[in-house]
């Protein structure tokens, strides 16, 4: 996220795309000549925090730090294991202050569920704990202990599907919230005495650990809710999350995302799934594109055939298979220009029949940067 004339564009991913991401990684850092590019990687931000620590300081062996430091399941992918190792390559040789930096978009959730607030709010406290004094705080350790209760609850993936089964409403849940916004609260109250106590990267990482805590228990309250706007809201909540996280990066330097177009797009994300009817929210793109302005840019991801996932060739009517004609396996292709053959051939929205991958809308060509696009993505 940067001035679109210096060329610092997000990524989005589709399953399969980490094979090219590496190369315009590569690019993509090289071309930020003289900044402090920050890689963001769509996986939580905890985990990333392991990765990071690799990537600038050598800390750990590149085979735990791909293991713990990846979320999705994506820590087994050899090109996330190659990028990992080229990152910490890059910086071998440089001053700190030319790190390439490694972060987390994405919170510790998922459709399918979301992580107890634990980690965030221990975490944070521990911080407050040992720069402010004692009487300034909400509740004592012990206290934030037993609001909490065991984790099982929090993690409990039926919770998604049936709101009765979410704790998230319950009266320890509501006095976590308030306890969550007090300690944020502290960050700011106190920030010119954090400042002198504690270094940038602590304080970062302090309101990294207040944006999860106050979305989780956000997010666990919507779980718990039986309106129909619940699923809506859930998905907003989380575009939420990784909005304010990518904001936060933004605030520091030049920043490269991956991640999936749904997330990162300026128009309104849609989807359906478990027999409910369409769901419609606004993006972290959005959001972040609604403040930055044209410091926002984003590359759309597109792909030809994914064979093992029942994704064959796509009709020659379709964006996907206007790309598919040309002659080379991958391009990154101005979008205005792609849009105006999209339109010469008026063009009609692919349909896949895999739901892991949303074909692009050639409705949001004029809203797009680039496009990425990759031919094949074969199994493995």
């Amino acid at each position: 996220m940067h001035d679109r004339r210096r060329r610092r564009m997000p990524v989005p991913r589709h399953e399969g795309e980490e094979r090219g991401q590496r190369p315009l990684v590569q690019r993509g850092v090289h071309a930020i000549a003289g900044g402090r590019p920050v890689r963001c990687r769509q996986d939580a931000g905890f985990r990333a925090l392991t990765v990071d620590a690799y990537v600038t300081s050598g800390e750990g062996a590149l085979d735990d730090v791909t293991e713990r430091g990846f979320s999705h399941d994506w820590g087994g992918s050899r090109a996330n294991r190659e990028l990992v190792g080229w990152m910490r390559d890059f910086n071998a040789d440089r001053p700190t202050h030319d790190h390439v930096r490694f972060a987390g978009m994405d919170g510790p959730l998922e459709i399918t569920g979301a992580e107890s607030p634990r980690q965030a709010l221990t975490a944070l406290h521990d911080y407050l704990t040992a720069h402010v004094d004692a009487e300034l705080l909400p509740c004592t350790a012990d206290r934030l202990d037993g609001l909490l209760g065991p984790d099982a609850p929090w993690t409990d993936q039926a919770a998604m599907t049936d709101s009765s089964q979410s704790i998230g409403r319950t009266p320890e849940a509501r006095e976590l919230r308030l306890v969550a916004d007090d300690m944020v609260i502290l960050l700011e109250t106190q920030a010119p005495h954090l400042a002198a106590v504690s270094s940038l990267d602590d304080r970062d990482r302090a309101h990294l650990y207040g944006r999860t805590a106050v979305g989780l228990l956000r997010y666990h309250s919507w779980m718990a809710d039986t309106s129909p706007s619940r699923m809506a809201r859930l998905l907003a909540t989380r575009d939420e999350m990784m909005a304010g996280n990518l904001l936060a990066l933004a605030a520091r330097g030049p920043v490269l995302v991956h991640a999936h177009n749904s997330h990162l797009q300026r128009d309104k994300s849609a989807m359906s799934m478990w027999g409910h009817p369409k769901v419609e929210w606004w993006s972290a793109g959005a959001l972040v594109s609604t403040r930055l302005g044209d410091r926002y840019a984003h590359l759309a991801t597109a792909l030809g055939t994914m064979k093992h996932q029942g994704v064959d060739a796509p009709p020659p009517n379709t964006v996907e298979g206007i790309l598919n004609a040309l002659p080379e396996p991958q391009y990154v292709i101005d979008a205005a220009q792609l849009d105006t053959t999209v339109r010469h051939m008026a063009a009609v929205p692919r349909v896949s029949p895999y739901f892991g991958y949303a074909p692009l809308d050639p409705a949001h060509l004029p809203h797009i940067d680039g496009v990425v696009y990759v031919s094949d993505v074969p199994h493995g």
